[in-house]
Order: structure tokens, then sequence, then C-alpha cells
């Protein structure tokens, strides 16, 4: 209890000493995003960064329109910042995945232009050019998607990051059906970074898509001696258990620790494993 209280006052105290854009950042980064939404809206005068803030924040709360309308202010502020453009891309796209069949296009396309513009601003932002790779490999032609698109746009990818282009190959041969290419792509990935634990992930997901639980145990097992802290392994365990139907009472004590950890914004939002607990029978 004396810790916890420590904790807490040192954190008021270092809350106080920021400017407000930083404290909402702070509790951003902490998923607090109610608290940080409650000082970022009053304030007057907001430029682009804070803008993008609320958006992300509005992003990771799911309202998606909120979080386009806010990024579209970002934009407007500082038209050449790559990750403005991909963020708006983001909730344009998280938009049309909801929408009626008479907006879904409009906004589809919205988020290509967005993702499109992104990468052109910056060739080099692999984040932005791995969304556009996406959307590309999903979207049908008549929306600008396409596999020879993505397998293009890949290709960009290899000299800045070259686990994420065979990653991004072996998603490719996913949709294209070629599981054998899928899986060799996923191990050269590992194979470029074996200490980054979401690489790992990736083959770990894979292979419990494929039905293959026992090598999909043991690649959550190499995850977790890379980082046995890292909670996304808890996350995506449950989803493989899940999703195969199987362990489900270790899949909602994975998932019941997943929540009671400290998540960032990089983390699988709560809600999704609020989700796979009702998907698992946990009412």
């Amino acid at each position: 209890m004396w810790r916890t209280c420590c904790f807490l006052l040192s954190l008021s105290c270092s809350l106080a000493a920021q400017s407000p854009l930083d404290r909402a950042r702070e509790l951003y980064n902490r998923t607090q995003y109610e608290a940080a939404l409650k000082i970022l809206e009053p304030l007057p005068g907001k430029d682009g960064a804070a803008w993008a803030l609320a958006g992300r924040i509005h992003y990771m709360l799911g309202d998606f329109k909120k979080a386009s309308e806010a990024f579209e202010r970002a934009v407007a502020a500082e038209p050449g910042k790559s990750e403005h453009h991909n963020w708006l891309g983001k909730a344009y796209g998280r938009r049309a995945e909801t929408a009626n069949p008479f907006s879904a296009p409009g906004l589809a396309s919205r988020a290509r232009r967005s993702f499109e513009r992104a990468v052109e601003l910056d060739p080099g932002n692999v984040e932005a050019a791995s969304d556009l790779f996406e959307y590309y490999l999903h979207a049908p032609g008549f929306l600008g998607g396409g596999l020879d698109k993505a397998a293009r746009l890949a290709e960009q990818i290899k000299a800045n990051d070259p686990a994420q282009y065979h990653y991004l190959m072996a998603r490719l041969a996913e949709k294209r059906k070629e599981f054998k290419t899928a899986e060799e792509q996923l191990r050269r990935a590992v194979d470029l970074a074996p200490r980054q634990v979401g690489r790992v992930l990736d083959l770990a997901r894979f292979l419990g898509r494929q039905g293959r639980l026992p090598e999909s145990e043991a690649a959550f097992e190499r995850a977790a001696a890379i980082d046995p802290a890292d909670p996304r392994i808890l996350f995506e365990k449950a989803s493989v258990y899940i999703r195969n139907k199987r362990n489900l009472d270790t899949a909602r004590a994975l998932l019941k620790r997943y929540l009671e950890s400290e998540l960032t914004p990089d983390h699988p939002p709560r809600a999704e494993a609020e989700k796979l607990l009702r998907e698992a029978g946990d009412v």
C-alpha cells in the first residue's frame, strides 16, 4: 500500500510539472484515454501535435469519426507531416469497415489517398508503407487495391526494414494461399530480428491459424524466453486458443492477466481482450 501511494504521489507531481499537452500525452501513453481527453479538449488554439493526439485518443476509444475530424485538423495545421496523413488513413479505414454500403467506398478511397500521401511525403515511414500495403492487400481493384500493388510496395520497404519486408511477403503469400512460402518468409523475418518478440508472435499466430498448435506453442515459448513480461504474449496465445476452440479455461485466464497488465497504446486494446473473453464464454 505504501509503495502504491508513493507511486501515485510521484505520478501526480510529475504530471503537475508538465504542460497540459505533455500531461495528456503521458496519460495517453498509460492508456488513460478519457483522462487525457479531459485535459486536451478544453485547450485553446490547438496546434498540429495537439490535434494529432486528440485524434489518437478518439481512435483508441473507438470513435473513428471524431478521430478522422481531429486528424483532418492536424493535417491542415501540418500538411507536410507524414504521420498525420497515415493516422488519418487509419481513421478513415476503420470508418469504412463499419459504414453502410453507400458510404464505405468513399471512406475507403479517402483512407487510400491518405496512406499514399503519407508514403509520398516520407518513403522511409515503414508504418505508413505497411498500412498502405495492407490496404492494397485487402481492397478490391475498383477501390485502388491489388496484390501486384502490394508486392511492389513491399519491395520499397525492403531496404528500410528487411524483417518487415519478409513479414509483408508472408502476408502476401498467405493471401494467395501459398502457405509454405508464407511460413518461410515469417521464419526469415524472425532470423533477421531474433530478439523482437513481435516477429516470433507473427510466426506463432500463423502456425495457430494453420492448426499447428504444438508448433505454435513452441513459438510462444520462444517469445516468452525473449521477454516473459511482454503482455502481447498473453493476448496472442489466448487468441490462438479461442480461434481453435481449445484450452478455453486457459485462454480466459490469460486474458484476465492481460487486462491486469500495464498496457500501452502499442498493445492490443482492452476492448479487444474483453471481446475475446466473451467469445471464450466469459460473462
